[in-house]
């Protein structure tokens, strides 16, 4: 194991991530941001700490960056005392957020510009199987490239998919974001409607929760209107209106037309404009609901509120 390690981003994803590379065998560096609680459980574990990313830059061959998008990932990498600026020729930096890959293909071309190698491997999966090893990595990079941190993602990820060049994780993300997101704008104004017309939300998942229209993602998406669980689906709305203006930014640069993703992006922007960007996916049903008259879910099912 000749890879020495850096990971920025040890949140709900990260820290699991940064934890199986740790004990499996790699010499890790890690970095805080915003809460210390993670970096000192994983510098228990084995890890060292640095203090910024410039430390991290001139100690690690390999740096994996698992923030919230592609303007603190520019940051990073771009930044006076970021990554560039300070690593050693050869430094692969791997992008595992959710980021806009027309930013990846800016980056991957300032990375070979100073001969260093940029790669995006964004996630599939939880922080339940991140903290186990069994993530899925959709992953855009140089064949040589791949072949040199493949044995560093599969400390972390099960489901390891070479797609081909830069940017194309970040872009098959996006996609599954899409359409993921897409689900979820369409369950909520579906729910809305049915109840309007007199229907209940357990009769409206009766129906729609034992035929061909379920899968997982309306399985972790209904959890929370039908059982009140707030950790069924721990991603923002913030998030996934991220990640919506993004897929509509690659949509613009490729002159694809999308007026369906802009309609999802819409129903995302509303909620995180209203102040309730903190709130999870499943929670756009309560604000589709209220727009509509009807009670949220904390008030049908007799939950405390959360704000």
């Amino acid at each position: 194991m000749s890879e020495r390690v850096g990971f920025i981003g040890v949140g709900f994803m990260g820290e699991g991530m940064a934890h199986n590379i740790v004990t499996k065998g790699y010499p890790l560096a890690v970095m805080a941001h915003r809460n210390r609680e993670p970096v000192e459980r994983l510098v228990a574990a084995g890890a060292t700490e640095v203090t910024s990313a410039a430390e991290m830059a001139k100690q690690c061959s390999v740096i994996f960056l698992c923030v919230t998008g592609s303007p603190q990932v520019e940051a990073l990498v771009l930044g006076a005392d970021g990554i560039l600026a300070n690593a050693q020729p050869g430094t692969v930096i791997v992008d595992c957020s959710t980021s806009d890959p027309v930013s990846t293909g800016k980056l991957d071309a300032a990375a070979r510009a100073v001969n260093m190698h940029f790669a995006d491997a964004p996630l599939g999966g939880t922080p339940k199987e991140a903290a186990i090893g069994a993530l899925s990595a959709m992953v855009g990079a140089d064949d040589d490239v791949f072949k040199r941190i493949q044995p560093v993602i599969a400390t972390w990820a099960a489901n390891i998919t070479h797609l081909g060049k830069v940017g194309l994780g970040h872009t098959v993300k996006l996609v599954n974001n899409y359409v993921a997101m897409g689900y979820g704008a369409i369950y909520a104004e579906a729910l809305a409607l049915a109840r309007k017309a007199g229907l209940s939300a357990e009769q409206f998942n009766a129906v729609i929760g034992s035929g061909r229209m379920r899968c997982g993602f309306y399985d972790t998406f209904m959890k929370w209107t039908i059982e009140g669980d707030p950790n069924a689906h721990l991603f923002t709305i913030t998030n996934a209106h991220k990640d919506m203006r993004y897929a509509s930014n690659l949509a613009n640069d490729l002159g694809v037309v999308t007026p369906i993703q802009s309609l999802v992006r819409a129903s995302f922007a509303a909620m995180d404009a209203s102040g309730q960007g903190q709130k999870f996916v499943p929670m756009l049903a309560d604000f589709v609901a209220t727009a509509n008259g009807l009670s949220a879910t904390e008030e049908r099912l007799k939950l405390p509120t959360k704000d």
